[in-house]
């Protein structure tokens, strides 16, 4: 039997802050493996975090997670962080460059999940030119991107709920439309699964 270990670097979203089931969209997409699979799940959460603490923390915290008798698997679950930290776009794209090169340096598969809007329309459109040069530096390394932003700018569900919170979290629509969004943009494919498995 296949040994697959994932590691998930990203935000606080990754810990379904503000979703009543607590599962968010990272537990969601769990529920969705295919029975029988050994599969582990290693999420590294922070909050506040980004590409530059992104870049830190990989190789601090999840390079040691993984093992040589495992498949190993990167999950970088980015923010907008970058842009309240004052980082230019150049220097955004430089860092997540820099951590998809070294994990396949390492042998490692990554899959990328971009930002998400908050529904304030001048932070957004500062968010949508870093999700373009994060998917730019993405496309080029032919690995899989999940723009979440582009379908839910406008989405009233998703909308509803980060304006309404205080922090600007999801609920539990909002995290099921991320890990929507995750599971039909190649998820199984990459886990070298297919979604017919599924029972």
């Amino acid at each position: 039997m296949r040994s697959i270990r994932v590691v998930i670097l990203g935000d606080e979203l990754l810990t379904g802050a503000g979703d009543p089931k607590g599962l968010g969209w990272l537990g969601r997409v769990q529920a969705r493996l295919p029975k029988g699979e050994n599969v582990a799940f290693f999420p590294l959460a922070m909050v506040d975090e980004n590409t530059g603490d992104l870049l830190e923390r990989w190789k601090s915290e999840a390079l040691k997670r993984f093992s040589p008798e495992s498949e190993n698997y990167l999950v970088v679950a980015l923010s907008s962080k970058d842009i309240e930290a004052g980082t230019t776009i150049s220097r955004s794209r430089l860092n997540l460059a820099s951590l998809l090169d070294d994990a396949q340096r390492e042998g490692v598969k990554t899959f990328v999940v971009g930002p998400t809007p908050l529904g304030n329309p001048e932070y957004d459109a500062e968010v949508e030119h870093l999700n373009a040069g994060f998917y730019d530096v993405v496309k080029r390394r032919q690995i899989r991107y999940v723009d979440c932003f582009s379908p839910l700018k406008d989405h009233e569900g998703w909308l509803g709920e980060v304006t309404a919170s205080e922090r600007n979290l999801p609920g539990q629509v909002g995290y099921g439309l991320i890990a929507w969004l995750v599971l039909n943009r190649g998820w199984f494919e990459w886990l070298g699964m297919t979604e017919e498995d599924q029972s």
